[in-house]
C-alpha cells in the first residue's frame, strides 16, 4: 500500500519552470486495460530500407557515404531555413505577427549500424557523439543568424519515431527558445533573493539529500530532480558550470558522456526494453551575448510510468498547464539505482 501521508495530493514547486507539480502516486494502482508492449526490436545492423543507414538514398534522393564516424547532415525538410523568405508583417495594430523562420535543421547519426543505441556502445563512441554536439556547436556560435540552439533525440515508437536508426536532430534557429528563457528568468529571480545561483542550488539539495541521484562520475551528475514531472524524468549536470557545451574540457565531455550512458543503460534495464524517451540539451543563447550564471544540462524525460503505460497529457497539463504526476520521484531513482549494470 502506498504511504497515505507521503503519497497522496501533494504539490511541489518546479523551480526552473516556475510552477507547481501535483503527486498523487496512489492513482498509478488504479486499473488500465492496456496491452503490454516490448518496444525494442530485433533489427539487422543494416536495414537496406533505412535512409540513414550507409550507402542508402534518403527520402529527398541524397545518398550517404559510407560511413564509420558519426555522420551529420543538413535535414532535408527542415523546419527551418537560412533560405526563408523575408517576411515582416503584421494586422490588428500588431497583435497577429509573422516574419521569417531562418535556420540550421541537422540530423546527426550516432552509428553505421542500424540496431545499437548510445546504450550498447563502448563509452569512447558515446564521449565521440559529445564531441561532434560540441563542434557543432561552436560553428552556429559563429553565424550571426543563430540565437538558439537546441539538440534533441526523440526514441521510441511510443514518442512518434518512424526510424529506429540510432540518431537526434538539432534545431539551430534565430529565435529565443521558451523554456530556456523561463529558466533564465527564474534563476535571475532566484539570485535576486537569495544571492545564490539557481542552478548550483538544485545540484546541492540533490546531493545532500543523495535518494534521487542515479549516476554521478567526477565530472557529472544525475538525478531524477525532487520536482520531477515524468516518472523516470532525469536531469543530467556537469559538475563546474557551463552555459553550453562548447566551453567543456574533453575531461568534463567524457564525464558527462559516462553519466549520460550511465542513466540510458538504466532506463533499458528497468522494464528489459529499449527505453523510449524525449531527450534536451538545455543551453544558453549563442547570440553573442555571455551568460555567465545559465547551468547548461541533459533533460531525459521518459513517457512510460508502467510498460506500455505512458503518461498522457490530458486535462490539467493541456488545459490547466500544470501536471498530474502518478509517481514519485524517490520510488522512481531508487527503480533506477536498483538496475544491474
Amino acid at each position: 500500500m502506498p504511504n497515505e501521508i507521503y503519497d497522496k495530493w501533494q504539490k511541489r514547486y518546479h523551480p526552473l519552470r516556475m510552477e507547481w507539480v501535483v503527486y498523487s502516486a496512489h492513482r498509478n494502482n488504479r486499473p488500465w486495460s492496456f496491452d503490454l508492449k516490448k518496444h525494442a526490436s530485433q533489427a539487422p545492423s543494416y536495414d537496406p530500407g533505412c535512409y540513414l543507414c550507409p550507402g542508402n538514398q534518403r527520402a529527398a534522393g541524397h545518398a550517404n557515404p559510407d560511413y564509420h564516424d558519426v555522420f551529420v547532415f543538413d535535414n532535408d525538410y527542415p523546419v527551418v531555413g537560412m533560405e526563408a523568405p523575408n517576411i515582416q508583417w503584421d494586422t490588428h495594430d500588431g497583435l497577429y505577427q509573422k516574419a521569417s523562420a531562418k535556420g540550421i535543421a541537422r540530423v546527426v547519426c550516432y552509428a553505421r549500424e542500424h540496431n545499437l543505441t548510445l546504450s550498447d556502445v563502448p563509452p569512447e563512441r558515446v564521449a565521440r557523439v559529445f564531441e561532434v554536439w560540441r563542434e557543432e556547436m561552436i560553428g552556429f556560435a559563429k553565424n550571426p543568424d543563430i540565437h538558439s540552439v537546441l539538440i534533441f533525440e526523440n526514441k521510441g515508437e511510443i514518442v512518434g519515431v518512424s526510424n529506429p536508426h540510432p540518431h537526434c536532430q538539432i534545431y539551430a534557429v534565430d529565435f529565443p527558445l521558451q523554456l530556456i528563457e523561463r529558466e533564465q528568468l527564474a534563476a535571475e529571480q532566484h539570485q535576486s533573493i537569495t544571492g545564490r545561483n539557481l542552478f548550483a542550488d538544485i545540484i546541492a539539495a540533490e546531493q545532500k539529500d543523495g535518494l534521487r541521484i542515479v549516476a554521478e562520475n567526477d565530472e557529472a551528475v544525475a538525478f531524477v530532480p525532487f520536482f520531477a514531472r515524468y516518472a523516470y524524468e532525469v536531469l543530467v549536470f556537469p559538475k563546474r558550470r557551463h552555459a553550453t557545451l562548447i566551453t567543456l574540457t574533453d575531461k568534463e565531455l567524457q564525464g558527462l558522456a559516462a553519466a549520460y550512458q550511465e542513466v540510458v543503460r538504466r532506463f533499458d534495464g528497468v522494464f528489459d526494453l529499449s527505453f523510449p524517451y524525449v531527450m534536451n540539451i538545455h543551453q544558453a543563447p549563442v547570440d553573442g551575448k555571455t551568460y555567465p550564471d545559465y547551468h547548461l544540462y541533459v533533460h531525459f524525460q521518459p513517457p512510460l510510468r508502467q510498460p506500455g503505460l505512458p503518461k498522457y497529457l490530458a486535462g490539467p497539463e493541456i488545459g490547466a498547464g500544470n501536471f498530474m504526476a502518478d509517481t514519485m520521484p524517490e520510488e522512481k531513482a531508487a527503480e533506477l539505482r536498483a538496475v544491474k549494470l
